[in-house]
């Protein structure tokens, strides 16, 4: 693999782990966003999976984002028969976000992003190595 390829595999992996990144981000900003009628659903966790795709310019495999879909899992209730959106038992319907897995999750994107900077930093230390060797 050439300098050019590892440096595009090391680039598509920190452009898959900064859309993931964004998207946890959303997911706990809107932890405690309900639904302002009774009825209707508040916001749904989203989840970001990823694909290896083979890009033949480089002739290497990248990561790629294949999909960004709604976690289907229950969502949370919480009794407070005040709330606008609280059903006829008193019930509000919550986000199924957990932040505690959210940031978890948040962490470790963001040592994966760090692992492709770290890549790509190491591939500029070989190209300058090999121009310095080749300038003598």
């Amino acid at each position: 693999m050439d300098l050019s390829a590892a440096m595009s595999v090391a680039a598509s992996g920190m452009a898959a782990q900064s859309e993931r990144i964004k998207i946890i981000s959303q997911n706990i900003a809107n932890a405690d966003s309900t639904a302002t009628q009774p009825g209707q659903d508040p916001y749904r966790r989203m989840q970001v999976t990823f694909k290896n795709v083979y890009d033949s310019t480089i002739g290497a495999n990248v990561v790629k984002v294949a999909a960004v879909t709604p976690d289907m899992s229950d969502f949370r209730q919480k009794y407070d028969p005040t709330h606008p959106a609280a059903d006829t038992n008193g019930y509000v319907t919550l986000p199924n976000v957990n932040t505690i897995v959210e940031t978890a999750d948040l962490r470790e994107a963001q040592r994966s992003y760090e692992a492709s900077l770290s890549a790509m930093d190491l591939v500029k230390s070989v190209a300058m190595t090999t121009i310095s060797g080749i300038r003598g």
